[in-house]
This record gives structure tokens, C-alpha cells and sequence, in this order.
């Protein structure tokens, strides 16, 4: 055990996602790009309804509004949240109710994660996104007040649980990857990743120093720019640290995010990032989404082009799911 493991003493965990999860070696995909060696680490298959990276958060935020005996969980997102779909499908699990507040308007017919959460058996209230922005913490408690005031305890979690407690999901997953490394004898120089919310960042963050994994975590920006991402990451990892006590200098920690490949804004993305999603899905058998990982994936491949790699090995990209955000965009694809 290594020095920084040492200080890492875990918080109380629910068993929810199915781990660990593979590392995929991209063949055919490194050999047109002519770059470092790709690998996935396929977490869009924690679960078949529960995919992608939140569930990992989840374990540890739920665990946690276990333990304070909640009967309610509140959580909000986009109407295409993967997120909340995975605290609807996790509290149907658990025998909780779930309220969920989502920016946007719904059409008519559900589609996508939406559906999901409404067949998951979800209460949900949608807000116009300026309204949403502007009054996101309002709306939450207004929200948690009235569960109070009808006897029952409810438990607020953030946008995509990213925030001290959901910090833990991914120190954990950092654990996964130490061993993927051992097993497929390699040294990747960086670990690629989407971030929208920045938990699954601040997590890798800090597990890729705490088990020395000698890699960069780079999050690929979605929405906001870098020095929201910086700040963001810095102030979950801040409240982290103080949360439980622990002993790790964060200073040293390098929080690197790439701003350039955010596209026309959140859960938008243009042209070049559909085809490349269907390149992949075509190449691979791989399939990502418009909202986080297709973004993510094609800025990695654009700076492989660009050369930006052409020092590494290896390269590991974290498959953070979000396979239903593909539904409601269809009419993206396939145009000319």
C-alpha cells in the first residue's frame, strides 16, 4: 500500500453498480488514427438500466441518506438528465420516493431518460431553463419543505451527485483502474473524460494521485469553460477533504480541462460530433452520446489528429454511459 492509499479510509457504500467494470482496448480505431493505443473503461456497463458514472456516485450518496433516514430523495438535471434517471431507477430499488426538478419543457411524449423516469414512478416538476437557472437551490428547498411539512424526511442531492460525498465514486473506480493497468501491463499517460457537473472529475482527480496511477486526468468540458471546471472541481474536492478529515495536500493536484470542444452548448453538439459517434458505433460496436461522451470522445480524437498525443502510449477513456440521451436527438444522425 502506498503512502496516499494509506490515508484513504472509505465512508459507508451501497452495492448498486455492477463492478468492476472492463477496460477495452480499441483496435481498430487506434489503427486509423495512428495515435496512442485506446482503451475504455466501460462504464456505460455499471448496469443495463442504471448505466454510466452516476451509479458509482450513487453507492455513496444514497448510502449516506440512508443513514440519516430519508424516505425522499430530490435531485435535479436536464429533462435528458442520466443522473436523475439513475436516482429514479435507484429509489424504486431502494423503496424511496424520488422528486426530481428538471431544467426545460417536455414534449408531449416522453422519450429517452424522461420515460424512464417517469416509469420508474418518479415525481417530477419542469421549470423554463432561465427560470431554472436562476432559482435551482430555491426550488430544491421549496421542494424538500414540502415533504417536511407532511411528516416525511427528505434528502437533497446536487446536480449529477457531484459534490464531497459523491467525490468518493470515483477515488474508488481509481482502485479498478490500478488494477486494469496491472492486468493489461500498461502505463497510460492520460485518463480522458467528459465532465458536465465535475464530480466524475474531481474523483479520478484525486484517486489518480491517491493510488499513483502516473496518469493526467483531462475532463473534456460539455458546457461551462475551464475556469469553471477548475474552480468547480477544486470546491468539491475542498469540501471532500474537509468532510472526513482527510489528510492530502490538494495543491498538488493538477485539474487539467479542455474547453474547446463544448459545441454549440450543453446537450447540443454539431455535425462532426454525430458522425463521430457513428464512426465509433460502426468501428467498435461502441456507442456514445451526443450530451457528454460523444463530445468528449471526438475532442479526444481531434487532438490525437492534431498531434497533441503523439508523446503517449496510451490512452484511457472513461465510458461514462448516457446511451439513452441518443433517442431524443435521432434526427440527428444520418444527415447529409
Amino acid at each position: 500500500m502506498s503512502i496516499q492509499e494509506s490515508l484513504i479510509t472509505y465512508p459507508k457504500r451501497l452495492t448498486l453498480a455492477q463492478t468492476p467494470t472492463p477496460l477495452q482496448k480499441l483496435s481498430r480505431v487506434t489503427t486509423a488514427l495512428q495515435g496512442p493505443t485506446i482503451w475504455v473503461k466501460r462504464d456505460d456497463l455499471t448496469g443495463s438500466l442504471l448505466s454510466g458514472n452516476k451509479v458509482r456516485k450513487l453507492e455513496f450518496t444514497l448510502a449516506q441518506a440512508q443513514e440519516e433516514g430519508a424516505n425522499v430523495l430530490i435531485t435535479c438535471g436536464g429533462l435528458q438528465s442520466n443522473h436523475c434517471r439513475a436516482t429514479a431507477l435507484l429509489g424504486a430499488q431502494l423503496g424511496l420516493k424520488v422528486h426530481l426538478v428538471l431544467r426545460g419543457e417536455p414534449d408531449s411524449v416522453a422519450d429517452g431518460n424522461l420515460l424512464l423516469d417517469q416509469l420508474a414512478g418518479a415525481e417530477i416538476s419542469t421549470y423554463r431553463p432561465g427560470y431554472y437557472a436562476n432559482n435551482l437551490e430555491q426550488l430544491l428547498q421549496e421542494t424538500a419543505e414540502q415533504y417536511r411539512a407532511k411528516g416525511l424526511k427528505p434528502f437533497v442531492i446536487p446536480t449529477g451527485a457531484s459534490d464531497d460525498i459523491g467525490v468518493w465514486g470515483y477515488v474508488n473506480a481509481c482502485k479498478e483502474l490500478r488494477r486494469d493497468f496491472e492486468l493489461h501491463n500498461i502505463q497510460p499517460s492520460h485518463i480522458v473524460v467528459a465532465t458536465g457537473s465535475g464530480g466524475t472529475q474531481a474523483g479520478l482527480t484525486a484517486g489518480a494521485f491517491l493510488y499513483q496511477l502516473g496518469a493526467a486526468v483531462v475532463g473534456m468540458a460539455v458546457c461551462d469553460d475551464e475556469h469553471y471546471f477548475q474552480t468547480k472541481v477544486m470546491h468539491d474536492l475542498s469540501g471532500w477533504k474537509k468532510r472526513y478529515g482527510l489528510d492530502i495536500d490538494l495543491a498538488v493536484l493538477d485539474i487539467q480541462v479542455n474547453d474547446n470542444y463544448i459545441g454549440p452548448g450543453y446537450a447540443k453538439a454539431d455535425k462532426a460530433v454525430f458522425d463521430c459517434i457513428q464512426w465509433l458505433a460502426r468501428e467498435e460496436g461502441l456507442v456514445l452520446d451526443p450530451v457528454y461522451t460523444g463530445k468528449a470522445f471526438y475532442g479526444l480524437v481531434s487532438d490525437i489528429k492534431a498531434g497533441k498525443y503523439n508523446h503517449c502510449s496510451d490512452v484511457v477513456f472513461v465510458h461514462t454511459g448516457g446511451i439513452f440521451g441518443v433517442f431524443p436527438q435521432r434526427d440527428q444522425f444520418f444527415q447529409q
